[in-house]
């Protein structure tokens, strides 16, 4: 009773802090929106029926144009706000938003699993090749996309990812039992061979040297809501499905051995995590590129904060990451900011794996210096 009630008061918390931060993201930039406002932009984003058409016009903004509603547009709403604010949150800002959260979903709860499976504080969601197996498939797209003749980047990122993730557990498979020492090998070697794969491509891209750049340093411009029906089904599934094997997760803790002799079938269950970690951390990777230290420092954090039960780590790491991604996005995307009281200052646009690195390392460091990163 009393881990159930931990575990609502957490996630309730770091719910409440996920909103409040999405809120606040979604009325910085360009033109400021206030919280109320954008508040309840996102709720008529959510009330109005399906399918009622608005017409659309291109109208000046700042930064150009945009695609901008027939004023009939605002009698649908639910909450009576000007037009401009409604587009500019709906139709600007949330799709990248949600992307974030999205993929800070799944990157957290992949290293959660992966910590927990590894019983090392240093996995994360790359360290079996997912990465920079997504990423050879993405960098491929882009510099022969005669090879992917359907599904685009996107899907060859994907299909790149868990390609190398079954290669690798095939590969450390031996007699129906996978060490997690080889494993961990396997990975790296599978890692190295791509990491040349990848170089050989980028020498040969040509024009395309700077897109396959950008998208390796974790981006998530350009977003869209066909980018968050894409990756949120995937992750959502994925991590409900992992929150069924958390008991399953704690007991493999105490080292498989122990974990067979209290019921567990070792080798079915660590096949099912790798396997939705896996997808889960493809869905992520195929939208926004490879963006790090989100699936190693979100886990160690929330598990200092809340202890190593999976029944509690998991579901709070997961909000954790959203909050983490959305935040840090913010930070990458914004390149002029309007606040009240006639603040305004700017700053240049990065890729979010940037700012996400920037503040990763050295936290993690100063987890370090203070002998706080603790085994799993």
């Amino acid at each position: 009773m009393k881990r159930s009630v931990r575990t609502v008061s957490w996630s309730a918390g770091l719910g409440s802090l996920l909103v409040a931060v999405v809120i606040v993201s979604a009325g910085l930039g360009s033109v400021w929106i206030e919280p109320q406002i954008v508040a309840k932009a996102i709720l008529n984003a959510i009330v109005i029926p399906a399918g009622v058409e608005i017409e659309r016009a291109a109208v000046p903004l700042v930064g150009g144009s945009i695609p901008f509603p027939d004023p009939t547009y605002a009698s649908v709403f639910s909450f009576d706000i000007a037009t401009t604010d409604q587009v500019i949150v709906e139709t600007l800002r949330l799709p990248r938003i949600a992307l974030a959260a999205t993929v800070g979903f799944a990157l957290a709860a992949a290293g959660t699993v992966m910590q927990g499976f590894f019983r090392n504080p240093l996995a994360d969601p790359s360290i079996i090749g997912v990465s920079s197996g997504a990423a050879a498939g993405a960098v491929a797209a882009i510099a022969f996309p005669a090879l992917i003749p359907f599904g685009g980047l996107h899907f060859a990122a994907f299909v790149g990812a868990l390609g190398t993730a079954f290669l690798v557990y095939a590969i450390a498979t031996d007699g129906g039992r996978t060490p997690v020492a080889t494993l961990l090998l396997a990975g790296i070697a599978v890692q190295a061979f791509l990491g040349a794969a990848i170089s050989y491509m980028l020498v040969y891209s040509g024009d395309d040297l700077r897109e396959a750049t950008v998208w390796m340093m974790g981006h998530l411009q350009n977003s869209s809501w066909g980018d968050v029906g894409f990756a949120l089904p995937v992750t959502l599934v994925g991590v409900l499905i992992l929150g069924g094997f958390t008991r399953e997760m704690n007991v493999l803790l105490l080292g498989e051995e122990d974990a067979q002799h209290l019921g567990v079938n070792v080798e079915r269950t660590k096949l099912l995590l790798l396997a939705l970690a896996s997808i889960v951390t493809a869905a992520g990777v195929a939208v926004a590129g490879v963006i790090g230290f989100v699936g190693l420092v979100v886990p160690h954090i929330m598990r200092l904060l809340v202890g190593p039960d999976h029944r509690i780590l998991l579901p709070t790491s997961t909000l954790a990451g959203g909050s983490f991604l959305v935040a840090t996005d913010t930070i990458a995307r914004l390149d002029s900011v309007s606040l009240p009281l006639g603040i305004e200052f700017g700053m240049p646009v990065v890729p979010v794996g940037i700012v996400t690195a920037a503040l990763g390392a050295p936290f993690f460091l100063f987890l370090l210096t203070r002998r706080e990163v603790h085994s799993v």
